[in-house]
């Protein structure tokens, strides 16, 4: 860490010429992932590097955040509205923009280890500038890129009269790479580190909280700051609701729980937050679904009860679903920061609530001696268990001003601690610890409005904590293991084989979708844990070209996930448990989860490769996986009031979701050339636009036609909106 002050700099060009005058022309400039960009300075040094082409500029992050546009003009009439008011007051990153427009100079590239999903699929230039790398091998292949400049927004809070700076939502990789980039400032390279203060940032405590002098410059311009990147929420399907459904009956009380992002995830969160505030509701769908009869491993190592215990989370994303679990109570569980403690407290020998039998089982365990001595008060006093003005003097515990031995086996000493000394819970709690959060709007006011007591309880930290196991650099072992009791590991796959590889990331002509990430990590992890599971969530099907084609298939040209790391997977019509099994049972149980209309063709294909018994027939209660029972069982829970597709708030009017349904319906119909046929013989039965539909119609700029083409779109629409 750098033992000078800062320089401040109000002056977004001034700190670009600072940034040239230390490190040089050659920038390799680092940022974080999503939300933490320092969007202004990048704008800067890229609009520096756009006019003065002796400077050779190579951005490197992933997620480079960019606003939703359309893909043709009827999209964009759509979006353009939503945009505008979705995205108020914030920035563009520029260099996004030029990609976008094929402009970007030749002195100038990004290079990125993770896309925002099909963001890049037909940019051959990010094809080309993808790095295939585990997030936890960020910092490494960063180093390896040269990376000489790194930089990220920050939060600032007074306390005290003290500036403390908080690298709020990514420090994920920032407070793992200054360390090293220091090692190679003492080795000769220059190098810059620099923190862009935004005003709208969460100040999040713990370790993401830093002095000033991590930094070498520092960014405070004057007046408000632009506003976060909100992410929209997206609708949660009917097949998204019973695949998170299904997810959440494999929480376990008291465990751990990992989750991504999207619609997927917010689903999951919705079920596990059923179970636990209708849960007469809950356990009849359980039941009407026979999970427990069909899968057993949901018996086995899930739960439909309410949340006594509570979940810890251990996610690289702080998702907003998170905040909703912790204001449901079910993200409650804490964890401590000391591996003897935290097994006491698994065993159920000591519980967060403080008293004599809290200090009689820490002798037994022999973390403290009966014979207090001055290292057992620190450690009490450390986690709470001790009040905090008791002293140990001389050999003497002093309590309240009276000097006692330091006995536990005293009578009169434990009646003393007990009335005057036990604090009332453990101290130090942790019941989230996250890498990196982005989401909707209100998430980040979710954080703003926490107070610091609850702040302390949620930590952002390093994917190294979060994602690794092993490295000692970011926590022993021990105490992860022992904090991350029954973790349950949910991620997300696009297809998976039979025999349990999974598809995550990319496509077989080599295309890459979004990247690695923690994926990973997280299966590997479940692995080395012997209560813990990877959780892969599946749609069972997918639509192409107007086509209807099964998720789950013999075998794929590319894969994210080995299949002899093989766990759990979860489609919208059941639960694989492949973890232990030999392929026959492997393919069957997939077969099991995927849609019935495929389910005779993998069974074939199976048998043709020897992998399934030629006389084994399939049992009858996982044949009826269609569409239209998984349609009737959300219709019939959602006249109830449940399985709502927007059920943490929604940014579109009702207009727009009329509009974009009917949009979402048309683009479905006029995949094929019959298909698009028939969608304009029904539009030409349009002759004038009924009343009830004007307005929509106006939103979509289609109500005065000028063309052709836009005519014909206009009766489309119509007919599509009417029908």
């Amino acid at each position: 860490m750098s033992e000078n002050v800062p320089q401040q700099f109000d002056d977004l060009e001034k700190c670009v010429d600072a940034i040239l005058a230390k490190v040089g022309k050659n920038i390799v400039f680092g940022m974080p992932l999503g939300l933490g960009k320092p969007v202004l300075l990048a704008n800067a040094i890229y609009n520096r590097a756009k006019k003065d082409r002796s400077i050779n500029l190579k951005f490197a992050t992933a997620i480079s955040l960019e606003k939703p546009k359309g893909k043709s003009k009827l999209e964009s009439n759509f979006l353009e509205p939503f945009v505008e008011r979705q995205f108020k007051g914030v920035p563009d990153l520029d260099y996004v923009t030029d990609i976008r427009n094929n402009a970007l100079p030749s002195n100038v590239e990004l290079i990125e280890f993770f896309f925002k999903a099909g963001s890049y699929l037909n940019v051959p230039s990010q094809q080309q500038n993808y790095i295939n790398s585990n997030y936890t091998h960020a910092i490494r292949d960063l180093l390896i890129n040269g990376v000489n400049v790194v930089s990220q927004c920050v939060a600032k809070r007074d306390f005290d009269g003290e500036t403390k700076y908080s690298v709020s939502c990514n420090p994920d990789t920032g407070i793992d790479i200054v360390p090293e980039m220091r090692k190679l400032e003492a080795k000769g390279t220059p190098i810059a580190v620099i923190g862009e203060v935004n005003k709208n940032l969460p100040f999040m405590h713990n370790h993401a909280m830093v002095e000033g002098n991590l930094f070498d410059m520092i960014i405070d311009l004057p007046g408000p700051s632009y506003e976060l990147f909100g992410v929209p929420n997206m609708a949660i399907t009917p097949v998204d609701h019973m695949i998170g459904y299904n997810a959440s009956t494999l929480l376990k009380d008291g465990g751990t729980l990992q989750v991504g992002i999207g619609s997927l995830g917010s689903a999951l969160v919705y079920s596990t937050i059923l179970r636990e505030e209708h849960n007469p509701t809950y356990k009849a769908l359980y039941n009407e679904l026979d999970l427990a009869n069909k899968y057993p491993v949901v018996k086995d190592i899930g739960g439909v009860d309410k949340f006594t215990e509570g979940l810890y989370g251990c996610s690289e994303m702080l998702v907003d679903g998170f905040m909703y679990l912790y204001k449901a109570g079910i993200i409650k569980r804490e964890v401590f920061n000391d591996t003897r403690l935290q097994t006491l407290i698994n065993e159920g020998k000591i519980t967060t609530q403080v008293s004599m039998g809290t200090l009689d089982a820490l002798v037994e365990a022999d973390v403290i001696s009966e014979q207090l001595r001055a290292k057992d008060i620190k450690y009490l006093q450390e986690f709470g268990i001790l009040k905090p003005d008791a002293e140990f003097k001389g050999g003497t515990l002093v309590i309240d001003g009276e000097p006692v031995e330091a006995n536990l086996a005293d009578q009169a000493v434990r009646n003393l601690l007990e009335s005057k000394a036990l604090g009332d819970h453990l101290a130090g709690g942790t019941i989230m610890h996250g890498g990196f959060f982005l989401g909707p709007t209100p998430f980040y006011q979710m954080l703003h409005e926490l107070t610091d007591e609850e702040h302390k309880k949620i930590c952002m930290t390093s994917v190294g904590f979060i994602n690794h196991l092993y490295d000692h650099r970011y926590g022993r072992q021990d105490l992860k293991v022992a904090q991350r009791k029954d973790s349950r590991f949910i991620n997300s796959a696009m297809m998976a084989t039979l025999g349990g590889a999974a598809i995550s990331d990319g496509l077989a002509n080599g295309k890459v979708v979004s990247g690695v990430g923690g994926q990973y990590n997280f299966v590997s992890m479940a692995h080395e844990m012997n209560d813990s599971r990877s959780v892969l969530k599946l749609k069972s099907t997918r639509q192409s070209g107007g086509q209807t084609y099964s998720n789950i298939m013999l075998s794929y040209g590319h894969i994210t996930i080995p299949r002899h790391l093989r766990d759990i997977y979860v489609t919208e019509y059941g639960v694989a448990d492949l973890l232990g099994k030999t392929d026959r049972d492997c393919y069957i149980e997939m077969i099991k989860i995927a849609d019935s209309r495929f389910q005779d063709e993998l069974l074939e294909v199976g048998k043709k490769n020897g992998k399934i018994p030629s006389d084994y027939q399939l049992p009858e209660q996982y044949r009826s996986n269609t569409p239209e029972k998984i349609q009737a069982i959300h219709h019939k829970y959602n006249r109830q009031g449940h399985f709502a597709p927007f059920p943490f708030g929604c940014d579109f009017t009702e207009d727009e979701l009329k509009i974009g349904k009917a949009l979402k319906a048309l683009k479905a119909k006029t995949a094929t050339r019959s298909g698009t046929i028939k969608c304009i013989l029904n539009a030409m039965k349009v002759k004038q636009i009924p009343s009830e539909i004007e307005p929509l119609i106006k939103r979509m700029k289609l109500d005065n036609p000028t063309n052709f083409k836009e005519k014909l779109e206009q009766k489309l629409l119509a007919a599509e909106l009417l029908g």
